[in-house]
């Protein structure tokens, strides 16, 4: 049996193994870097370099890299020994303060929007010491930023990076009009990760999986969910042993794998880790994909981390747990006294401002191909951003708007004066499976993004819309004290409340009102990511990001260009997949069984000319109804692919994407898929529903 106790963080350089490893001074400097944002000396940077090699080489890693997150949203590494041949043909190991804090990389062929040519090959790779390096398949790990020859960001660490400093900035000049703000400032992470687990067998013989990560065709199951046995239900075996192997790989790299469990649908299962701090959360979760992808195969299994692989059963989200912490103190925690409270009040009051205010910006930060399958659907939240508070905390925010008493959830009326603010109860609010931004307790649950997705993006805008919110109430606040203040503060929470109550909705997201009310309040509704992302560019999410140094106008700009062009390449993909399944494998399977069933009634009429034969006839007209249809739709994709890749304006190719080439494909798909029920079985050329989601 392992011992948690000893493998926990083993393969990671943490704060204890500093300890352990360097000199007092060393530490405590480096510990400086990390806490307070000091920068670090070449000559500290040398001694930690050589610590760091001693100990991978230690725990048996050969090679050092730069870990580094490009704007395709997934992780990238290059391997360097540690070797150095000496003259007389022997070989040291080592591994400078220099090699530690900066790497450079060939950024040519990294996506970057246009801010490199593939002439302008070089980019960096600068060490982030607040993330931990680690040590995986014999090499140490080390997290870094990307940034191009010219300064600019290449990366997605960058950018969260950023926008933790600025949150942080004007969250200190918050907390010093109360009397605070000595202490560091965080936003935390915990990010819950869903995803499907199939047999290798099943998933090799289906090519849409292997090209797209989701089935492009498939009937719905004979059985689906609607059982609801699946969830949290016993975990099979195969499915056991493989959640043991990853919670032992996690935990030997310091990620706080906590709870795992089935999710809803069959061949859905769940992993939620312990809250990090924002940068490192994301780091965190990037791994455990990695390892979830990984770690399957040595079962026979392989993880499907799209956010739909399957029609007609619950897609996979990533919900994002987001805090914010001074020191030990959670600033979305109501607290136990009337200051704590008006705290807890104003930084409340800051978010709803700040997700009201950059609502689109928000539903960008989510928007992807996958992800536009799942949005809206029975397991996930719309694509209308709101905020959910609960019963009892949108009872406080109402009393605060309409200016009344607050009466408390056992009866006991309070006046809303500063001295008698309401205590809260930590889970003081249900959950809301509908709802896109719910108050849980003492954080926000942001469950718009999908599987897939790298949560840098999602946390960058958070963290940035707040901080604006943050330097508002600060601006106006800044020089009063006393009960100017809280009367101020006060003020100021009723009549921001006021502006921005039309983002509160505690109701059910799945209802036919609630768009129609949405569209009353003025809130967006960007079902496709094609019209999600124009907001991106636009002046005021512009403005927004230069405005606390998080993005320039031109890596703006880039990324806009690299979210458009990569939807437009995922759909280009998915488009050839389909006509090529549909043409070799599909139309054949269904004409080779209309065959069979046509040679069938032929040879029954020759040995019995007055059978009855009208069903087997039926039958046969449905084929070939069916076979006439896929064509139809077969050649009216393949007519509309071709113009759109012959737009040349991305944006424009992505809204014919989404509104006119999607619809073709959904019609194909339906057309394929009323053929699967009733070609006989063996001559089906793919695995079904039924086969794939219920293996042993």
């Amino acid at each position: 049996m392992v011992d948690i106790s000893e493998i926990y963080g083993s393969m990671v350089f943490n704060e204890h193994t500093m300890r352990e490893r360097l000199p007092k001074a060393t530490y405590k400097q480096l510990m400086k870097t990390i806490k307070q944002g000091t920068p670090l000396d070449e000559d500290v940077a040398n001694v930690v370099a050589h610590a760091m090699k001693e100990w991978a080489i230690e725990k048996g890693a050969t090679h050092f890299t730069h870990w580094f997150q490009p704007l395709t949203g997934i992780t990238s590494e290059k391997h360097d020994a540690f070797i150095d041949p000496t003259d007389d043909g022997r070989t040291i190991m080592t591994f400078s303060g220099k090699e530690l804090i900066q790497g450079e990389s060939d950024a040519s062929s990294f996506p970057s929007g246009g801010l490199r040519a593939t002439f302008e090959a070089r980019g960096y790779t600068a060490w982030d010491p607040t993330s931990y390096a680690f040590i995986k398949d014999e090499v140490l790990c080390i997290p870094t930023a990307f940034c191009s020859y010219t300064g600019e960001a290449l990366d997605k660490k960058t950018p969260l990076l950023r926008s933790m400093k600025a949150i942080e900035e004007q969250a200190h000049r918050v907390l010093e009009l109360f009397g605070e703000g000595a202490e560091r400032v965080t936003t935390t992470l915990g990010a819950e990760q869903e995803y499907f687990l199939i047999s290798e067998k099943d998933y090799e013989r289906r090519l849409d999986l292997v090209l797209t990560g989701r089935t492009l065709f498939g009937y719905s199951p004979c059985k689906g969910q609607e059982l609801e046995e699946h969830y949290f239900g016993a975990i099979r075996p195969t499915v056991n042993n493989f959640m043991k192997e990853l919670d032992d790989e996690l935990w030997k790299l310091g990620v706080s794998a906590k709870t795992k469990h089935n999710e809803v649908a069959p061949a859905q299962h769940e992993l939620a880790p312990i809250f990090a701090e924002t940068n490192r959360g994301v780091d965190e979760n990037l791994l455990t994909m990695e390892e979830m992808r990984l770690l399957a195969s040595h079962y026979g299994l392989v993880c499907l981390q799209h956010e739909k692989p399957f029609e007609s059963i619950n897609g996979s989200g990533k919900h994002n747990n987001w805090s914010i912490s001074a020191g030990h103190k959670n600033l979305l925690d109501p607290g136990e006294n009337p200051m704590e409270n008006l705290r807890f009040l104003v930084f409340l009051t800051g978010v709803i401002q700040a997700v009201d205010e950059y609502q689109e910006l928000l539903r960008m930060s989510a928007a992807s191909a996958g992800n536009d399958h799942r949005l809206g659907a029975n397991e996930a939240p719309p694509a209308i951003v709101s905020i959910f508070l609960g019963d009892e905390l949108g009872a406080v925010v109402e009393a605060l708007i309409d200016d009344h008493d607050y009466t408390s959830a056992d009866r006991v009326a309070m006046d809303l004066g500063v001295d008698v603010l309401p205590n809260f109860l930590k889970d003081n609010s249900d959950r809301n499976r509908t709802s896109p931004f719910a108050f849980t307790g003492n954080k926000f649950e942001f469950r718009m993004p999908g599987s897939a997705q790298n949560l840098s993006d999602a946390n960058m805008v958070l963290n940035t819309a707040m901080a604006k919110s943050l330097k508002e109430f600060a601006d106006q606040m800044e020089g009063k004290t006393g009960e100017e203040f809280e009367k101020a503060a006060i003020d100021y929470i009723k009549h921001t409340l006021r502006d921005h109550e039309r983002i509160i909705f505690n109701g059910d997201g799945y209802s036919e009102e609630w768009p129609k009310e949405a569209a009353r309040r003025g809130l967006a509704n960007h079902r496709t990511t094609a019209d999600a992302l124009p907001c991106l560019v636009s002046q005021k999410s512009i403005d927004l990001f230069a405005e606390f140094g998080v993005l320039s106008e031109t890596e703006v700009r880039s990324r806009y260009e690299v979210k458009l062009e990569k939807y437009n390449k995922i759909m280009n993909i998915e488009i050839r997949t389909m006509k090529r399944l549909v043409r070799r494998d599909y139309l054949p399977a269904i004409n080779t069984f209309a065959a069979d069933v046509a040679r069938h009634i032929t040879e029954v009429k020759a040995a019995l000319p007055d059978a009855d034969l009208h069903n087997q006839e039926n039958r046969l007209r449905q084929l070939l109804d069916g076979l006439n249809e896929i064509n139809i739709h077969l050649e009216k994709l393949h007519e509309l692919h071709y113009a759109s890749l012959a737009i040349a304006d991305q944006q424009e190719r992505a809204n014919m994407n989404a509104h006119r080439i999607i619809p073709v494909m959904e019609d194909l798909r339906q057309a394929v898929d009323s053929m699967e029920i009733i070609v006989e079985n063996k001559f089906w050329p793919v695995p079904t529903y039924n086969d794939i989601l219920f293996y042993a």
